[in-house]
């Protein structure tokens, strides 16, 4: 949320998160507000390198441009500092100096140069190769060009390459001669007065910038390297652009408002996949481990201050490898065995309860889409008034009116969840029925705990949860606002109690803190919605196998507006690319004219030969991917290089079983009777590039489990004064039997047979000295390679 915002009156906000210049995430809007509340989460992987992550405040404008009010910007060096908190941020000015984006490719080479008389002089080369990633200008490929410079106390000699058109990528080629000394036999009377030791006070500047044509010109960047660095010697490398030295410096800073952010950035090193083997092998054995507390996945959850940082990787890296049903069920077996109540089983924030909600979230991406968007949209988009609490009716609101709507919503949404067992995970089903005999073998004596044990994950922190919070699930593009906000409130409290209703013995109604949700539920047959929950827990709890869900209704993955190039109807001007509305799904790629109209062109999942992305010289076009079948290819382009990178992901992970997937293609477009990559001429030629997923897989979760392993090893390294810690107090246990001394130092840690902890505590620490020493390695091996202010 943002507070104080400038103008002082009340205006429509929204904001949006940029990788440098590039725009990949935009709230909805907030209208008539000064402080609004903004409330979303976005989730994204980093397709590539940046150097600042910005977040703009605009006022929305009707039929002006959008007004740019304040930005917080971020280096990447300083995001692990904020990470995992929340923090207020002062509003900066934008300034166009400080806006810049993309990277230089120089040579510099410094000359010794012998005269006609044999006296010595020098002189610098500066040969400009490219640049790279220059932002967009009103939404279109620059037209840039650079000024060289050589610049001390008395001089500034500038030197200008040609403009580049219409492209984000521009090769210059152009090499510049610049004197440094001059002889002391030099006569000729010049403008610089050049001393030997000037060198020491000159340097090389490059200034990047769009033609404006018949408006100024805009800045994209500059870079400075200091002549004394080169010496004699040459070497080339590649420059982050950085922002004017005068850049975003204002006196007004503390009058445009602020912005509360929590960030979350975590950045790994990924070693090969040989180095991890020692670590992988041991977190994958831990099920096996007895007792489970003295397993290096029980361990991590124990030294880590926050479980939720160590439940994400160690969940995915489980499911990777197909071991996280009996990880699952050890650690739910000893959280049972500190559960002294039926009533309150796997109701706690344990490591059992977190991994299965983390397992849910990424399982059941899908299942939560194909069962409860459509009834979600419904909700949202055509919304009708729903409250009942008197306190917050408003005045000409009728409660009975109110109390049918909720009804009819509630009856809808359960309907579709107790139907959709059939579309539930395979592995959700198998988590689901270890909970439920663990629950009852655990409290035999019960008959109604095989239901509660699963109605508390798979109602209440499941599509309860889901119901709430649409976007975060990602059921919705945006936060609901406050009315529709409040319908899904009682909606979700209707369906946890709803889901309850199969495993209470005592009186329903007086689980309500509310009266007029006692009043509400009184219109329920408690008898019918009872024996469809359970009818439903017998389901999902259930190890018999299920037809897939494809074959009856197409699962929706994603949709988005987009760009695609007309397939040969038009081939010059503006019109080859044209605005549309895709969607895919388990079936089928669809482009539609517009959102919810019927599709204009279609493509069957299982004649999807490749999907790639496409090169920028093709079209000079950034954020292009291609859809290879079997008419011409589809070419796209998205509106950011995170949205390109989702959608080829998501139709990667739907075509992996495709037969007939391509193992080569073309990385450029066939344009004028030739492949732009290998000149062929003969368009339907095999393709010149090896594709990038040739290989077929039946993974429907596309994890990398190197990348989590090493995410668990920078666990381990951040927490090893507490792993050491552990270790001496299982040595200590250990040797003295009896009664433990220094509670203190060990009190927060499960010990169950302190023997086997210590020896799996001694195995933790030694792989993560051994990975230390080989991330040393590496960083040296990086250190020594890098060139002065390279990237």
């Amino acid at each position: 949320d943002a507070k104080h915002l400038v103008p002082n009156k009340m205006r429509d906000f929204f904001c949006t998160i940029n990788l440098d210049q590039e725009e990949v995430f935009r709230t909805q809007v907030v209208e008539k507000s000064l402080s609004p509340y903004f409330g979303e989460e976005f989730y994204f992987e980093i397709p590539r390198t940046f150097q600042w992550l910005s977040f703009y405040i605009y006022d929305k404008s009707v039929l002006q441009k959008d007004l740019r009010i304040g930005k917080v910007s971020i280096k990447k060096e300083d995001l692990c500092n904020y990470t995992g908190k929340e923090n207020w941020f002062m509003l900066q000015p934008v300034d166009s100096n400080s806006e810049v984006q993309g990277k230089v490719h120089l040579e510099l080479k410094l000359n010794e140069l012998i005269t006609d008389n044999g006296s010595v002089c020098q002189q610098l080369v500066v040969h400009i190769k490219e640049c790279h990633g220059l932002p967009l200008i009103n939404g279109q490929n620059c037209d840039p060009y650079a000024t060289v410079s050589l610049v001390g106390p008395s001089r500034n000699d500038q030197k200008k390459t040609k403009v580049k058109k219409k492209t984000s990528n521009p090769q210059f080629n152009e090499t510049f001669y610049f004197e440094v000394t001059r002889s002391s036999s030099y006569t000729k009377k010049s403008q610089f007065q050049v001393e030997e030791e000037d060198i020491e006070k000159l340097e090389v500047r490059v200034d990047i910038w769009n033609n404006g044509n018949l408006v100024q010109d805009v800045f994209l960047g500059e870079i400075k390297v200091p002549v004394k660095v080169l010496r004699n010697d040459s070497f080339q490398a590649w420059y982050l652009l950085q922002p004017r030295e005068n850049g975003n410096k204002s006196s007004k800073t503390d009058d445009l408002g602020s912005l509360r952010l929590n960030i979350c950035y975590t950045e790994d090193c990924v070693l090969p996949s040989e180095y991890y083997t020692s670590l992988r092998n041991l977190l994958l054995k831990s099920s096996d481990v007895q007792p489970i507390s003295a397993s290096a996945a029980y361990i991590l959850s124990e030294v880590c201050r926050d479980k939720c940082d160590a439940v994400l990787p160690l969940v995915r890296l489980l499911l990777h490898h197909h071991k996280l049903v009996p990880f699952v069920a050890a650690v739910a077996e000893l959280d049972l065995r500190d559960t002294q109540e039926a009533n309150t089983v796997f109701r706690g924030n344990s490591l059992a309860t977190r991994c299965v909600d983390e397992m849910m979230k990424i399982v059941g991406k899908h299942y939560l889409k194909v069962t409860l968007k459509p009834v979600i949209d419904e909700i949202c988009e055509s919304p009708k008034p729903c409250e009942i609490d008197p306190i917050k009716l408003r005045e000409g609101d009728n409660v009975e009116i109110n109390m049918e709507n909720l009804r009819y919503y509630v009856d809808k949404v359960f309907r579709e969840i107790v139907r959709s067992s059939i579309s539930c995970p395979t592995l959700m089903c198998d988590v689901f029925y270890s909970l439920r005999h663990l629950a009852a073998k655990r409290f035999p004596n019960d008959p109604h705990v095989q239901y509660s044990a699963v109605s508390s994950f798979v109602f209440l922190r499941f599509f309860a949860v889901a119901v709430v919070s649409p976007h975060t699930f990602h059921l919705r593009p945006h936060h609901p606002d406050v009315q529709t906000s409040r319908t899904l409130t009682l909606i979700s409290k209707a369906i946890q109690t709803l889901g309850s209703w199969g495993s209470l013995t005592k009186s329903k109604l007086s689980s309500f803190k509310e009266t007029f949700m006692c009043e509400f539920f009184k219109t329920f047959q408690e008898e019918k919605f009872t024996e469809s929950v359970k009818k439903f827990l017998d389901d999902v709890s259930s190890t018999e196998s299920k037809e897939p869900s494809g074959l009856s209704e197409p699962v929706h993955l994603k949709e988005g507006e987009m760009y695609k190039r007309a397939q040969g109807r038009t081939r010059i001007g503006k019109k080859n690319f044209k605005k549309r509305w895709f969607c895919l799904t388990s079936r089928e790629f669809t482009y539609h004219k517009q959102q919810d109209k019927e599709p204009i062109f279609t493509i069957p999942i299982k004649n999807i030969l490749a999907v790639e992305k496409l090169d920028e010289s093709s079209f000079n076009k950034k954020n292009m991917f291609q859809v290879l079948h079997g008419e011409k290819p589809l070419y796209i382009q998205a509106n950011n290089c995170v949205e390109a990178s989702e959608w080829i992901e998501a139709l990667c992970r739907v075509t992996r079983c495709n037969q007939k997937r391509l193992s080569f293609y073309h990385p450029s477009a066939f344009l004028n009777g030739n492949w732009l990559c290998c000149k062929a001429t003969i368009e339907n030629t095999v393709g010149c590039a090896r594709c990038t997923a040739d290989v077929p897989a039946a993974t429907k979760i596309e994890i990398d489990g190197d990348r989590e392993t090493e995410r668990i090893y920078s666990l381990f390294t951040i927490n090893m004064s507490k792993l050491q810690k552990f270790e001496e107090a299982c040595g200590s246990i250990a040797v003295y039997q009896g009664p433990r001394k220094e509670p203190d130092d060990y009190s927060n840690f499960t010990i169950e047979d302190s023997v086997a902890t210590f020896h799996t505590l001694k195995q933790i620490i030694d792989i993560v000295e051994k990975l230390n020493e080989s991330h040393e390695k590496y960083r040296k091996k990086r250190s020594s390679s890098a060139k002065y202010g390279s990237e």
